[in-house]
């Protein structure tokens, strides 16, 4: 091999970034993995449910919110399989959040993660009872033992994800995000609405781990602070994704928001400030994990990735 056929040295940041791509990829397939096991195959005559149903949540996406749970959990050396069971219960959550919102009634979306919306791909009245489905599975999954040998843990998560995915969570976003077209928002309602109606979830994903591994309040606190910062750059990039990406680059319809007339940060601030913003909180949120050491690596390095991210 000749000096320009020789591999150049991979340098550190390169290797940082592999690692994280590496751990991200390796929490979906452990969450998928459970997801496979726990949701009903096709049979009966309610087979197209069931079809549905699967249709929607191996449709791909970064899970980047079971990646939460596992990362969080593994902080406390919680048992694998109650956190790969905690992850998969949270993106049958967020999947059918999904499914509800690409709805007529709702953003009338045609085009998630690359293909056709499930109410495209089946019907809309299939789209509903397939959000129904997926969000009485959570539940089911976290109230079941194998989820935590402890009851009131099991509770607690119960308790947790109702909160966060209801009224005051991101139910209460979507109607918030429902009323935005037609309300003249600034930077405060803004913020409020992506802190119901994305960030509920990522609290929820965040706070998960020291529930299963019982950790006090101050960890509880501490991972709800990092969530919430974690939130707002997803929103915030994902806003910026909308304003300057394409519909074949991110999966979805590019554009949504400007073309319902709905304010986001980039569109109050502007991109090179929204930009700006993302960044304050990345380096934020790096330091409030910071006390975890090397066991919090990954959840250091998601607000960067989130910074870069393109879809």
């Amino acid at each position: 091999m000749n000096s320009t056929q020789q591999k150049q040295p991979v340098s550190a940041d390169e290797a940082q970034n592999s690692n994280f791509v590496t751990a991200l990829s390796r929490s979906a397939e452990i969450t998928e993995a459970v997801l496979e096991r726990v949701l009903p195959q096709p049979s009966g005559l309610h087979a197209r449910i069931h079809e549905a149903t699967r249709y929607a949540i191996f449709a791909g996406g970064k899970r980047l919110r079971p990646f939460l749970v596992l990362q969080s959990a593994g902080l406390f050396g919680v048992k694998p399989e109650w956190a790969a069971r905690t992850a998969a219960a949270i993106e049958a959550v967020h999947t059918y959040s999904l499914v509800h919102d690409d709805l007529p009634c709702m953003d009338d979306d045609d085009l998630r993660r690359g293909r056709p919306t499930t109410h495209k791909a089946f019907d809309e009245a299939t789209a509903v009872l397939t959000g129904d489905a997926l969000l009485t599975s959570a539940f089911g999954i976290l109230s079941a033992p194998a989820t935590h040998e402890s009851g009131e843990v099991r509770c607690r998560l119960v308790q947790e994800l109702a909160t966060a995915a209801g009224s005051d969570g991101m139910i209460g976003g979507q109607m918030i995000d429902m009323l935005a077209p037609t309300g003249a928002f600034g930077a405060e309602e803004v913020i409020l609405l992506q802190q119901l109606k994305t960030g509920a979830l990522f609290e929820f994903c965040c706070v998960a781990g020291p529930i299963l591994g019982q950790a006090g309040a101050k960890d509880e606190d501490r991972l709800r602070s990092y969530a919430r910062d974690i939130g707002l750059i997803f929103q915030i990039t994902d806003d910026l994704l909308d304003e300057l990406g394409t519909t074949e680059k991110i999966g979805k319809t590019a554009g949504k928001d400007k073309s319902q007339g709905k304010a986001t940060l980039v569109s109050l601030l502007g991109v090179q400030a929204a930009r700006e913003k993302a960044e304050s909180l990345a380096r934020r949120a790096a330091l409030t994990v910071a006390p975890y050491g090397k066991a919090a690596a990954e959840l250091q390095e998601l607000p960067i990735f989130l910074l870069k991210r393109e879809s």
